[in-house]
């Protein structure tokens, strides 16, 4: 059975993280999102549930409003060919989450390490990172270093990638075609 959202708040507390929980309706999109968030500083998350053809997996939390090119991002990777995105059953059986909830947290759940995590450099310079804990019906805000605290702790070294520059260079190279 994949954790519950307590089993997270569990476990962040035994790691001595600090987060706050709101509730708000439940959102399957950045759009529905922003519009239930009222006003909650910090950096946004959107979340990737990634996989190539070869069934290598990632999971990218990225800042919300950062355009995304997978043909892109595949190279940083080192994706054996195109990246796809995973279906509702591998998300639930990998990450033990629906579609809509997908969050940087859901690791917990990836019991045989499967994924690979990536981060957004971007989102590692906000006093706080917003993301659903296991559920889209809440929001969970943490500090940069205590994501980084609870990934370790779950065995993650997450790969840092800079996607506003990415963003960037493909803006360049589609203006100059």
């Amino acid at each position: 059975m994949p954790k519950t959202d307590q089993e997270l708040y569990a476990r962040l507390d035994e790691l001595g993280i600090n987060y706050r929980t709101v509730e708000h309706e439940a959102a399957f999109t950045v759009e529905e999102s922003k519009s239930h968030r009222d006003d909650l500083p910090g950096g946004h998350t959107k979340n990737l549930f990634l996989r190539d053809k070869k069934k290598n997996l990632w999971l990218a939390t990225v800042d919300e409003d950062c355009p995304i090119n997978l043909k892109q991002l595949r190279h940083v990777l080192g994706a054996s060919g195109n990246l796809s995105f995973g279906n509702a059953d591998l998300l639930m059986d990998v990450l033990g989450v629906i579609p809509g909830s997908v969050t940087a947290f859901s690791v917990i759940n990836d019991t045989e390490k499967r994924v690979s995590m990536v981060l957004d450099t971007a989102l590692m310079e906000e006093e706080l990172i917003n993301g659903h804990p296991l559920r889209n019906d809440r929001t969970t805000a943490v500090t940069p270093s205590a994501l980084m605290t609870f990934l370790k702790a779950e065995g993650y070294d997450p790969m840092m990638v800079d996607f506003k520059a990415l963003a960037d260079e493909l803006a360049a190279q589609e203006a100059a075609d």
